[in-house]
């Protein structure tokens, strides 16, 4: 790349996944936003709509539409938009400008046919041919690197699949996942996104904790399609329970897996060890992780118990940050060429 900044677009701004995008860009060392979008919010400044963010983007207004933001010569676009309303915009960006890269963090993009995209989402894809393209890269930089590097569209995993395929990762390069697999993990309520409904505002979590959409998330098939293309046997069973938590902020998940062959807990941290030696935001515990301790941050802390013929591994990353924005940030790097931690290391928090 040049020397030059390059100018990214936030469709859908409002929001906490538009928040945490302006935040963290507010400083890169590479990006400036050049615009930002909100239909309830156009004409508005970034302070008045987000107050901790006042003294940064001081210049920008939001805008209506995604395609308003075009004016600004954007080179990027993270669409922090809901599911189907993320797909028509990317297409109708792309074809504006060809040349546009987009990192999307909606479910719109991460699997691989209409019908799974159906199933999943209980609902049409706009743009059916876009999943089929190929053009569309699956965003976790641990299992997906290389193919991310230099590309034009890359689809942000869901948070729920960050948590478990960075737990999962290495068994199933290694071929040691024999199913099914058992995922129980606990979300804040900032998961929910910003608008409150019955069930995942706030005051109805606080000093709860309920399980919903019980072997029936979304995330589940985006999760089993990321490990079968690394190793997992395609028709493991994945039995996912998730559960809302009452903080704001991170996921705590808890994988219990069948191993193909026994493993000792020192065998299954050298596999561990190996996969992640050269990732700059995967951290390996010896104790549980935490989820005090990554967040507002891109790290996720993982530990792995043995039980002979079982593996217990454990995660804990923010989800509006390894889990949405920051991993976003990450994947922006790569498709620009960038070192991919740049901007994005920060320490986490303590009690």
């Amino acid at each position: 790349m040049t020397g030059r900044r390059m100018r990214v677009a936030v469709a859908g701004g409002s929001g906490y996944g538009g928040a945490e995008t302006l935040r963290w860009l507010a400083d890169h060392p590479t990006f400036e936003v050049c615009a930002v979008t909100s239909r309830s919010s156009a004409g508005k400044g970034v302070d008045a709509v987000h107050p901790h963010l006042a003294g940064f983007h001081e210049r920008l207004r939001f805008v209506a539409e995604p395609t308003d933001a075009l004016a600004s010569e954007p080179d990027a676009f993270v669409l922090a938009l809901p599911h189907r309303e993320a797909a028509s915009w990317a297409r109708k960006l792309l074809d504006a400008k060809p040349t546009l890269r987009i990192a999307d963090l909606s479910g719109d993009h991460r699997l691989g046919d209409a019908a799974a995209y159906r199933s999943a989402y209980g609902a049409d894809h706009p743009n059916p041919d876009d999943l089929a393209s190929g053009r569309w890269v699956f965003g976790l930089p641990e299992a997906n690197r290389d193919r991310i590097r230099g590309s034009q569209c890359v689809a942000n995993p869901g948070c729920f699949s960050t948590g478990a395929l960075l737990g999962a990762l290495p068994l199933a390069k290694a071929g040691l996942i024999a199913g099914p697999v058992r995922h129980v993990a606990v979300t804040g309520s900032s998961g929910s996104g910003i608008e409150p409904a019955a069930g995942t505002h706030h005051p109805e979590r606080a000093e709860n904790v309920r399980a919903y959409k019980v072997l029936d998330h979304q995330h589940v098939p985006e999760m089993t399609r990321c490990l079968a293309a690394h190793g997992m046997p395609p028709a493991t069973p994945w039995w996912m329970v998730p559960q809302s938590g009452p903080f704001a902020r991170g996921i705590f998940t808890t994988l219990m897996i069948p191993l193909a062959r026994p493993q000792t807990t020192d065998e299954l941290r050298a596999v561990f060890a190996s996969e992640y030696a050269d990732d700059p935001f995967v951290r390996m515990r010896s104790d549980t992780p935490q989820v005090i301790h990554v967040r507002g941050t891109n790290f996720c802390d993982v530990a792995v118990r043995s039980a002979g013929s079982e593996a217990v591994v454990l995660t804990a990353i923010d989800n509006l940050g390894k889990g949405m924005v920051t991993q976003a940030v990450q994947n922006l790097n790569l498709m620009f060429g960038l070192d991919e931690a740049a901007g994005l290391r920060r320490p986490g928090g303590r009690p």
